[in-house]
Parts: structure tokens; C-alpha cells; sequence
């Protein structure tokens, strides 16, 4: 199959499962504010996520790289359009009492992601040929990008003029357009082994293997630790409400922000990549985000608050085309699920404990006093890998496709 219908295949099953994701966490968060008015809630969803994402998340990695990656990616799909569905009907008032059901159906998302991220990784990797990674990297980042600036723009909208259920039977729909898209894609499927009595052993040699990549493993702990102190989207409800004294519609705009710039960036990247002086381009990027965080901290204006997501957005842009090429440029074909899983328990456990610290933190500390101390704690983060991971500061992406 040719790589540029391949990879254009490969965005509809991305574009449909991510705007499906994006409205429902949008919609999700707006819904559980609105009944108990407590951040810590909020944070809660976070780790609602997290558990059973963590729990599946390396043995989904090992079914990849065993089992048809297209069958493990309609799954994913499959989920996202169900937990939809089953909010819907929550916000109906079909289904009580609606906190704890929230909960659950939020930690079956969580599963839903688990098969999602390295189904998608390991796809993506096996389509596009090797010395076009980085470019195709920087384009699959933007039609992300893309899709979470109209997802929780569309959430934010459809909750303010159509009502919590109309916003999650939007999301059902886009997961069945993921799930529609999943049929397109061609791919040989190479026979992997059996998967049951080797699951152990499996894990252990993706383990080793990021274990002895000092690379991967310090670009995989730099996003960990920025993410987890430096994400402030997952209390945006809040700031919202509180710092703002607006409305969903709001929360849109600042939750597509980032996003915005992110969409900019990485269409520019695509057309002109980073392939010399690239780690210190992705500390630069890392701690730049860390600033504008900051920056978004202390005002209380909204457009000025978008604008410095807009600039977070631009830096986070950067850091992800590098490490997505990183990624798939140092990862063996037959290894990607596993290494994906890996780094998805790195990033995907930090965006949720990231958003239980951030309610925590807000709690204790005030809102806006959290996420400053949030920002400057991923700065740390970025001075810390300056200094104790010299390749990855000298790394030059050209010595590496």
C-alpha cells in the first residue's frame, strides 16, 4: 500500500477514536463539576483512568505484537463508542446514582486507550517507510492536534446549546467513524507466536530493551515528570469557573488553545523538520511549556490565558515530533507494541496522576498558586535531564534515521 494513502488511511481510525476521547473527557469533566463543585473530583477522574489503563496497558502492548493490530485498534473504538452511549443515558438521568457510574465508565475509557495508543504506534510504524518518519511524525501530531482543538471545542459548544447528552452521543459517533476508518487499513499481517504462555517473557525483553536504550529512557522519564507537573487542561473546569467566572463555552476556547498551536507547529515542522541539534530543541521546548504555564497561571484575562496555552501548545508541539520520531526511529518493528505500551505507561500515567496532583495541589495550595508551582517544577525537570542525560542533550535526529 502506498505510504501516503496508508498514512492518510491510518488519520481516519486516529481522527474518529481521538475526537471521540476529546469530547467525552471534556463532557465528562463539565458533568462531574457541575454536580459536586470540588477539583478534587476532577482529579479523580484522572485516576479513574489511570488504573485500569495501567493494569492493561502492557499486556495490550503484548497482544500487538502477537495478534492483528487492526482487530486490537476496532476494539479500542468499540469501547469508546459504548462508554459514550452509557453516559448518554447517564446524563438522561436513565441510569443512578450518576457520580459513581461516571467513574466507572471513565476507567473503561481507560481500557479503551490501553489497546488505542500502541494498536495505533505499531500501525503507523509498519506504514510509513523509515526515512520518512520524521516528517510523517510531525503531520500525524498535527492531524492530532487538530482534532483536540475541535474536540473540546465541539464539547464545549454542544454542552453549552445542546446539553451533556447530545455531546456524548457526538462522541459515540466519532468513535464509529474511527471504527469505520480501522477497515481501511492494510496492512500483512506477519505471524507473531502464540500469546498465552508467553506473556512474561515478552514484557521482560521490551523491559530490557528500554532499560539498556538510555535514549528512550531518558526521553521517556523527561515527558513523564513535565507532564506530570506541568498540565493544568485537567482543572481547566475550575479556572474556568473560578479565576474567569465563565461558562463551558469558555472552557472550550482554552482547552483548544494549545491545541492551535500545536496544529500550527507541527504543520511547519512536517515541512521543515529538526533533524540537527534536536535534544536541545526538545529541552527548549519542554522548559519553554513550563514558562507559558506559568504565564497562564497568573493571568486572568481570557485571551490573554489563550494565548499562553496557544504558546504552551507551540512548545509541546516541538517536544512531541521529537520524541515521536525518537520513538519510532530507535524501536524494532516487532517490539513496537511493547515499547509503545512502555512509554504509554510513562506518559499515560502521568497525564492522570498529573491530573490528581493538580487537584490535589489546587486544594491545598489554591487554584492558581498549584499550576505555578506546576510550571516551575517542570522547568526542574528540564535542568535536571539537562545535566544527567548528555546524549539526549547532544542528540541530532539526522544520526539516527
Amino acid at each position: 500500500m502506498n505510504p501516503s494513502k496508508a498514512f492518510r488511511t491510518l488519520l481516519l481510525y486516529r481522527i474518529g477514536a481521538t475526537l471521540s476521547y476529546q469530547i467525552t473527557m471534556v463532557a465528562v469533566g463539565w458533568h462531574i463539576y457541575e454536580i459536586t463543585n470540588s477539583v478534587v473530583s476532577l482529579g479523580l477522574i484522572g485516576l479513574a483512568e489511570l488504573i485500569p489503563y495501567f493494569a492493561l496497558a502492557l499486556y495490550s502492548g503484548h497482544a500487538v505484537d502477537h495478534y492483528s493490530r487492526k482487530l486490537i485498534a476496532a476494539l479500542a473504538c468499540a469501547i469508546h463508542m459504548a462508554v459514550a452511549l452509557f453516559l448518554a443515558a447517564i446524563a438522561l438521568g436513565w441510569l443512578t446514582p450518576p457520580v459513581p457510574l461516571i467513574y466507572c465508565a471513565v476507567a473503561f475509557i481507560g481500557v479503551g486507550r490501553a489497546l488505542l495508543r500502541p494498536s495505533y504506534q505499531a500501525l503507523f510504524g509498519q506504514i510509513i517507510p523509515r526515512d520518512q518518519l520524521t516528517r510523517y511524525t510531525a503531520y500525524a501530531s498535527s492531524a492530532f492536534q487538530i482534532c483536540v482543538v475541535a474536540g473540546p471545542g465541539l464539547g464545549g459548544l454542544m454542552i453549552g446549546f445542546a446539553g451533556l447528552e447530545w455531546t456524548y452521543l457526538l462522541a459515540a459517533f466519532c468513535a464509529v467513524f474511527g471504527l469505520y476508518g480501522i477497515t481501511f487499513i492494510k496492512v500483512i499481517q506477519e505471524k507473531r507466536g502464540e500469546l498465552s504462555n508467553h506473556f512474561l517473557k515478552s514484557f521482560l525483553q521490551g523491559f530490557h530493551y528500554v532499560r539498556k536504550h538510555e535514549l528512550i529512557l531518558s526521553v521517556m522519564a523527561l515527558d513523564m515528570f513535565a507532564v506530570l507537573f506541568g498540565g493544568a487542561v485537567s482543572i481547566l473546569p475550575a479556572f474556568v469557573k473560578e479565576v474567569l467566572n465563565a461558562g463551558p463555552e469558555t472552557l472550550g476556547i482554552l482547552r483548544a488553545a494549545p491545541a492551535a498551536g500545536a496544529v500550527i507547529t507541527g504543520i511547519y515542522l512536517a515541512r521543515r523538520p529538526i533533524l540537527t541539534e534536536s535534544g536541545k530543541y526538545l529541552l527548549l521546548s519542554v522548559a519553554g511549556f513550563g514558562i507559558a504555564i506559568i504565564a497562564f497561571a497568573i493571568s486572568s484575562n481570557l485571551w490573554i490565558c489563550a494565548f499562553f496555552l496557544f504558546i504552551s501548545g507551540c512548545c509541546d508541539s516541538v517536544s512531541v515530533v521529537i520524541r515521536g520520531s525518537i520513538m519510532q526511529l530507535t524501536t524494532p518493528d516487532h517490539m513496537r507494541g511493547r515499547i509503545s505500551a512502555i512509554n504509554g505507561i510513562f506518559i499515560g500515567s502521568s497525564n492522570e496522576l498529573g491530573a490528581l496532583e493538580s487537584g490535589i495541589a489546587a486544594s491545598l495550595m489554591g487554584l492558581v498558586p498549584s499550576i505555578i508551582f506546576g510550571g516551575g517544577a517542570t522547568i526542574l525537570v528540564v535542568l535536571l535531564t539537562y545535566l544527567f542525560a548528555p546524549n539526549l542533550r547532544k542528540l541530532n535526529i539526522k544520526d539516527i534515521a
